[in-house]
């Protein structure tokens, strides 16, 4: 597990210190893509990743603090990661607490070096594209299945 800290503000990997109570509030509420989720799908999704980060006010190794952000990866950590539920609660933006969470990511995480990351947005490219991601080479290549 790893740790960064900036301005007041930490981000770490380690799963014992995530909030699902503000985790599963902020998906089931206020994302668009994860509307009506129940708490259990939440901690199973949690539970499952490979990775997650959470980003705090405060530091919750050394003492209280308040989950503000999160983003979790499924991933090998070499060849492909597929990055989901990226928020950073709305009372928090507007700080660059976003970049700093998607640049410790992609440039000092575990994850720097995976060869392939995707993720899905509907609204905020502009923020992936300040690090690498881009729309997809050859769409055509990829397929899906729903339920």
């Amino acid at each position: 597990m790893a740790s960064w800290e900036k301005d007041g503000f930490t981000i770490s990997t380690d799963k014992q210190y995530l909030d699902t109570n503000v985790i599963h509030h902020f998906l089931c509420v206020d994302s668009y893509w994860a509307k009506g989720i129940t708490m259990e799908k939440v901690k199973k999704s949690i539970e499952k990743s490979s990775i997650c980060f959470g980003m705090y006010e405060g530091n919750p190794a050394i003492g209280e603090a308040k989950q503000i952000g999160f983003v979790r990866a499924v991933t090998d950590f070499i060849r492909f990661a597929w990055i989901m539920d990226v928020f950073v609660l709305p009372e928090y933006r507007g700080r660059g607490l976003s970049k700093w969470m998607i640049e410790t990511m992609v440039a000092e995480s575990e994850l720097k070096e995976v060869r392939k990351m995707m993720l899905c947005t509907y609204d905020a490219h502009g923020l992936y594209e300040q690090y690498g991601f881009q729309t997809l080479d050859d769409p055509e290549i990829f397929m899906q299945r729903k339920i």
